[in-house]
């Protein structure tokens, strides 16, 4: 351990930082109904239009029990479609309904508020750079 004891665990202050930068996004989000995990979920779907669950939960970089967790209330409210792959049977197709489009337009106007204060707090350029870092790193960018 160096001076900042606990705090130099870098696991510890990126779960720290993940929550803090949550809190943040799901203040923003709440009069959606939606958490800042579900609207990423139903962007990854308008963007790719159909996706499976494996697929999607890759895309993610989730384990599928919680994905299932988050996706559920969506495929309630009915924001989210399940089909069955035309060629493959057992495979699950995720695509948007119309509700859920709506839904993501009625949340990105909160969501882009949450960008701006995180980026106004911690620095437009720094954000950035920490987003393109965190990208390299986890193999999504």
């Amino acid at each position: 351990m160096n001076d900042l004891g606990p705090l130099s665990c870098h696991c510890l202050v990126a779960r720290q930082m993940t929550r803090y930068v949550t809190k943040l996004y799901e203040r923003h989000l709440e009069p959606s109904g939606i958490t800042s995990t579900q609207l990423a979920i139903l962007n990854f779907i308008e963007r790719h239009q159909e996706l499976t669950m494996n697929e999607l939960a890759e895309m993610l970089l989730m384990d599928r029990t919680t994905l299932v967790r988050a996706l559920k209330p969506l495929q309630i409210q009915g924001y989210v479609l399940t089909t069955r792959h035309l060629n493959e049977p057992r495979r699950h197709l995720l695509s948007l309904s119309p509700s859920g489009c709506l839904k993501i337009e009625e949340a990105m106007p909160l969501w882009e508020a949450a960008q701006h204060e995180y980026e106004t707090e911690i620095g437009y350029e720094h954000a950035r750079a920490l987003r393109n870092d965190l990208l390299r790193i986890t193999g999504a960018l």
